[in-house]
């Protein structure tokens, strides 16, 4: 199976070069956030497969006008091709913004989605990293999440796939990391991943 991830900067090579004989064997796409909602429409029309994306801190206008065609894996998890996906969205807050979160929200959220799976996840979907491995954490607004290890002890997911830390500017933002069992991918402008 490969999944098509994306995440913070519409890749002009899948929106204004695109051609589908190069990804006509993905069979999903993941957003990891903070991409227009007419580049996932565009994705999902162009290349007919599911579209799962997660919020991120700066998709303030998916609320009156949401990627169409696309479905949202906030605080859910689905099934899907025989994985199972679980999504939280969002960053640290540091302006107050929609899609942000204290640490005390995000360790609400995350006990809420562990009681939701009952049971382990394939894939964690995120828009920030965990406190740590791909974050910035000097930094108020690309902190990631302490809370996300409870997700990793107890879900065991095998993929976490985030955003938020953009290479262009993030000094640790790396785009494959490995902690205990888990790959962690940042999925910054776009990334395939073969399972």
């Amino acid at each position: 199976m490969k999944i098509l991830l994306v995440s913070d900067v519409e890749s002009t090579y899948l929106w204004d070069y695109f051609d589908k004989s190069k990804f006509e064997d993905i069979d999903c796409v993941i957003s990891c956030g903070d991409l227009k909602a007419s580049y996932l429409s565009f994705l999902v029309t162009m290349l007919a497969v599911p579209v799962f994306y997660v919020h991120g801190n700066h998709d303030k206008n998916y609320g009156k006008k949401p990627p169409e065609g696309c479905d949202c894996l906030e605080d859910k998890v689905i099934q899907f091709n025989g994985l199972r996906l679980a999504g939280l969205g969002g960053s640290m807050e540091y302006t107050g913004g929609p899609h942000q979160y204290t640490e005390i929200q995000m360790q609400k959220r995350t006990k809420k989605l562990i009681k939701l799976a009952k049971g382990s996840i394939d894939i964690l979907v995120t828009h920030s990293p965990t406190l740590y491995l791909g974050d910035e954490p000097d930094s108020v607004c690309h902190k990631g999440f302490k809370a996300f290890y409870d997700v990793y002890e107890i879900l065991k997911p095998s993929y976490h796939v985030y955003g938020h830390n953009h290479f262009t500017y993030a000094s640790n933002a790396k785009r494959i990391l490995n902690y205990k069992e888990i790959t962690l991918i940042n999925g910054y402008n776009y990334y395939v991943l073969e399972l």
